[in-house]
């Protein structure tokens, strides 16, 4: 049955206190500090994180509060923005595929190859027949990765709520600290929510083979908890040893 995120709930579950979920967000850090010294050292495995969502969803932070805190020599971040006319010159897949993690390393994209899905059919630059299409290359990109390179891919939707969105929105006008995020243009896109939904809904039921977690984003605090918890989780998996003295 298709996934409705209508049906979902944008804030923590009511059982989840907001102290104890950042005291225990601190402990994963802790722990995911010592995973990415083996992921790095072994160089056997790589990670993909995924971080999709709307405008004010929160991307950001999660990567600064989430991943900011290990090594640097070990994680890289690539946004992705409007392509350029050289990227545009290239399948949709070009400005994806050279970003993608090298073993030992963790890889985050902010936005994503999703975007060539999602914003592209809202405004109508690509239609159902292409898009399903780059669907199906992305299900194979993914796959290739993931199966002939050891890639651990995460895929995050930052889920907000309309609500929360505008007031952050709107903070991007009346905070000075950030009002270098400031886009009219945000506004606007704010106004086709419904149909961005729709496009959300077609990536969870059409590329599922590797899942989406819909995290709550309403409250950072829990935002960043799930996605730290999801990461450990898949690193804790991996069954991961230092290598030992190399020989002579």
């Amino acid at each position: 049955m298709p996934q409705r995120l209508a049906d979902i709930s944008t804030q923590a579950p009511k059982d989840f206190d907001k102290v104890k979920t950042r005291e225990k967000t601190a402990l994963l850090l802790d722990e995911l500090d010592e995973l990415q010294n083996l992921l790095f050292a072994e160089a056997k495995h790589s990670v993909l994180v995924i971080i999709q969502g709307m405008d004010a969803s929160g991307k950001d932070g999660a990567i600064k509060n989430v991943f900011g805190t290990l090594n640097p020599q070990g994680v890289a971040v690539r946004s992705y923005k409007a392509p350029t006319q050289e990227e545009l010159s290239h399948d949709f897949l070009w400005r994806i595929h050279q970003h993608a993690p090298a073993k030992g390393m963790i890889q985050v994209f902010n936005r994503s190859h999703y975007e060539d899905v999602l914003i592209t059919r809202v405004h109508k630059w690509c239609n159902d027949e292409m898009a399903f299409e780059r669907m199906k290359a992305i299900n194979r990109f993914e796959a290739l990765l993931s199966e002939h390179n050891d890639t651990q891919i995460l895929k995050f939707y930052l889920h907000v709520s309309p609500k929360e969105q505008q007031e952050r929105l709107n903070e991007r006008i009346d905070d000075p600290r950030k009002q270098w995020k400031y886009n009219a243009n945000d506004f606007n896109e704010a106004k086709l929510w419904d149909d961005y939904m729709k496009m959300y809904e077609d990536c969870f039921e059409n590329c599922n083979k590797i899942p989406w977690v819909i995290v709550p984003a309403d409250q950072n605090w829990y935002k960043e908890y799930v996605i730290a918890d999801t990461l450990l989780q898949t690193l804790s998996s991996l069954s991961m040893k230092y290598p030992g003295l190399k020989k002579e």
